[in-house]
């Protein structure tokens, strides 16, 4: 790819949609780097899908402006769309027809034809890892041979960028990790990928990650930028047997000298402490002063979902 000044193929300052009084997208400010991963996360009705229809030149921003691929997405949206991949978290595939015949339909639906066409259908089942499975039908296919699919009628005309809206949805974990194969693939190829995702075990892989909360962009930077700003100190994982003692192990806790956070997981509960406790030791006695037993615990590495909860709560 040619390289160019400006590294960032999408800039979006302010970007603001309303429907009525209701701030789906409320003044969001980032860009995304060339040959970028760059995932956008948050709960369900956060704005990721909204974000992302706007980027794709499918829905009109009430406010701010974005540009995608140096197109602007409220003055040239055509342009937006033929600069872009997309695909959905429902296969937008033809079950009856075969793989080929997929990917004959959306090479056409992009102009592609003759000799040049069938170079690109080749290139996209190389990409997707999919070369040997042409002749197969679509509803035969697993659901992860299928999202790889999806996945190669978006590349067909080569775009610099990728939307992917929560594409592992319902899919299984060796799926996911066949997929995500592909993405990184594409990545180190120079194409920028911007996907939105619930499974926070995808988002570490990304190169950065936004995290929305009620149409609020609250925090951007790498999945361990991330956990170093607001997770910070130590973190103990206390076992619990089953929900009710992990409540009380929680508000035993909570809001003691060196305590910095508290949070239910599971049937577990992550304690997060500062230096006073955090020697394993430290951290027992504590336990055994509030007359709980120390004798599951563990440090344990903060995730992405203790930023995202800690996110939320504040």
């Amino acid at each position: 790819m040619r390289a160019e000044a400006n590294p960032n193929v999408i800039e979006v300052e302010g970007l603001t949609r309303l429907f009525g009084d209701f701030r789906a997208v409320d003044d969001v400010n980032f860009q995304v780097r060339r040959g970028e991963i760059f995932g956008y996360l948050g709960a369900n009705g956060a704005g990721k899908s909204t974000t992302i229809r706007m980027l794709c030149g499918l829905l009109a921003p009430t406010g701010g402006r974005a540009t995608v691929a140096g197109a602007d997405i409220a003055r040239e949206p055509q342009r937006v769309k033929e600069r872009i991949g997309y695909m959905s978290q429902k296969f937008s595939l033809y079950m009856d027809l075969s793989v080929v015949e997929n990917l004959n339909f959306f090479a056409s639906a992009y102009g592609l034809a003759g000799a040049e066409r069938r170079a690109r259908i080749g290139d996209a089942l190389a990409q997707a890892d999919l070369e040997g499975k042409g002749d197969l039908v679509t509803r035969d296919l697993a659901g992860g041979v299928r999202q790889r699919l999806a996945l190669a009628s978006a590349l067909l005309h080569r775009p610099p960028i990728i939307f992917l809206d929560e594409p592992t949805a319902g899919v299984d974990p060796v799926a996911r990790r066949g997929f995500w194969r592909v993405i990184r693939e594409l990545s180190r190829a120079g194409t920028t990928i911007f996907v939105t995702t619930h499974h926070l075990d995808e988002a570490e892989l990304c190169h950065r990650v936004g995290l929305m909360v009620d149409g609020k962009l609250v925090a951007l930077d790498t999945p361990e930028g991330l956990k170093r700003t607001h997770v910070p100190g130590t973190m103990m994982s206390v076992g619990g047997q089953g929900e009710g003692r992990a409540r009380n192990i929680a508000a035993a806790v909570t809001g003691a000298p060196g305590v910095l956070a508290v949070q239910p997981f599971g049937l577990r509960v992550h304690v997060r402490v500062d230096d006073r406790l955090a020697a394993p030791a430290a951290f027992g006695a504590f336990l055994a002063s509030r007359g709980l037993p120390a004798d599951d615990v563990e440090v344990v590495e903060p995730g992405l979902e203790d930023v995202f909860l800690a996110l939320v709560q504040r």
